[in-house]
């Protein structure tokens, strides 16, 4: 499986594959694909940081998107990386093909400068990479979601350390 930035002529193959690594998922809305979308057109959208999982016949199996956010504290703003969403086909599920794009997207973004990433997602599979709840780093989100589900890891040592606040996703996010 190798695992290389997101190409334009990808989009179209991406955004299918992201309808059907959702479409049987019970806590989406079904509108991961949209969300991919609208966001490649924004301004938190780094380029570098849109990857796809090809298998070895040149088969899209897998993507992922990380997008800039922020985390407020009233008059401060800090810089941080959300990760949404990780797909993988349903026929490459349970292969390793999202940790591959989790971890190599952790080390592109750490690359990059950034030294933390946010995400909502399930509390059973994200701690293996390191996530916790952003509860323990005094961070919440602008909407109610179970405290396991909503989650964070420091790229570098002390990457969310005195970083407290609400993450402030881009308004794409559809979450204002």
């Amino acid at each position: 499986m190798k695992i290389r930035q997101e190409k334009e002529e990808d989009y179209k193959q991406v955004f299918f594959l992201i309808k059907d690594a959702f479409k049987n998922i019970e806590h989406s809305d079904h509108q991961e694909h949209f969300l991919v979308e609208k966001l490649r057109r924004s301004d938190a959208f780094i380029p570098e940081l849109s990857l796809v999982a090809e298998n070895e016949n040149g088969e899209i199996a897998g993507h992922i998107l990380f997008t800039r956010i922020t985390i407020e504290n009233g008059p401060e703003s800090y810089v941080s990386l959300a990760l949404a969403p990780v797909s993988v086909k349903p026929e490459f599920q349970n292969r390793g093909v999202g940790a591959k794009l989790i971890q190599e997207g952790h080390t592109i973004a750490e690359n990059l400068g950034y030294s933390s990433v946010i995400l909502i997602g399930h509390e059973k599979y994200y701690p293996r990479f390191g996530y916790e709840k952003t509860s323990n780093f005094g961070i919440s989100f602008p909407f109610e979601i179970p405290e396991e589900n909503g989650m964070a890891i420091e790229l570098v040592k002390d990457g969310l350390k005195n970083i407290k606040g609400v993450v402030k996703y881009p308004q794409e996010f559809g979450t204002d």
